[in-house]
């Protein structure tokens, strides 16, 4: 038997993700955002996110490119304060990337959803990959425990894969038991070619989509993998991704409010995706 949740109108989302700070002025910087564009432009690593861009991005492009699909000021004098992100800009691709989802739900795809950012989003995937188990597709889990080396600013880290819920994340060797929630934040592309490359060697099966954000949506594109995922004002590579054809939807939020922010957000998608349990 179903639960019928309350169903969450756009207008009730449009005016939580203001509330919360999701949308609207957020709390990351002007001065973050374009800082990241030009290392981005100067196809620094750390920005870059696993995408190889085909097409040449200078800063003033990225600010256009930006401008058009988060909805951030496009001028470039207006150089301090809080970014912005425009809410029918995130309403829009929230209902794309639910469409992804139904169509994976329809035609049962294996799916792989991995995160950078598991202290706050953890939950929001955990939700989607428990929606998509339930409705026949197999949400994949390979190279679990494997190791990644990872440069961080503090040097080269190894990290150990784990899977929380059905969702990837990185942890530091010894930070808790597996299975527990504390993963890293990492912008790294490395884990998710770790875990492509665990399942080609076992043989499959190989996700038809690959839902998160930062490096493991990047890095899963830029191999030909079809992905979704989220992505802030400051994280450039996802909507350069999206622009140059190798990633299918990104949202526009800020992608590291409170875990409890998403919830809203889970319901929306669910709902939209014809998945609420």
């Amino acid at each position: 038997m179903r639960h019928h949740r309350t169903v969450l109108t756009t207008g009730a989302l449009r005016a939580h993700l203001l509330a919360a700070r999701l949308a609207g002025p957020v709390a990351t910087s002007r001065e973050k955002s374009l800082r990241s564009y030009r290392l981005f432009a100067a196809r620094d690593p750390r920005l870059l996110l696993g995408l190889d861009p085909e097409w040449s991005w200078g800063p003033a492009d990225l600010l256009r490119l930006m401008a058009d699909r988060c909805g951030v000021s496009a001028d470039p004098r207006h150089t301090t304060g809080a970014d912005v992100i425009d809410p029918e800009r995130t309403l829009r691709a929230l209902d794309a990337f639910a469409e992804r989802l139904a169509e994976a739900a329809r035609r049962r795809l294996p799916v792989l959803f991995g995160t950078g950012h598991p202290h706050r989003l953890l939950g929001f995937y955990a939700a989607l990959a428990d929606a998509l188990s339930a409705a026949g597709c197999t949400v994949l889990t390979p190279a679990q425990g494997d190791s990644v080396d990872i440069t961080t600013r503090f040097g080269l880290r190894t990290y150990n894969l784990d899977y929380v819920q059905g969702v990837a994340l990185v942890r530091e060797p010894g930070a808790c038991a597996p299975g527990g929630e504390t993963g890293a934040h990492t912008h790294s592309p490395l884990p998710v070619r770790a875990v492509l490359g665990a399942a080609a060697q076992a043989g499959g099966p190989l996700p038809e989509l690959v839902v998160g954000d930062h490096g493991w949506v990047c890095g899963a594109g830029q191999l030909g993998f079809e992905a979704i995922g989220l992505a802030d004002t400051d994280d450039p590579a996802l909507f350069v991704g999206e622009a140059e054809g190798r990633v299918s939807v990104v949202v526009p939020l800020d992608d590291a409010v409170r875990s409890a922010y998403y919830r809203p957000l889970t319901r929306y998608v669910l709902n939209r995706a014809c998945l609420s349990q």
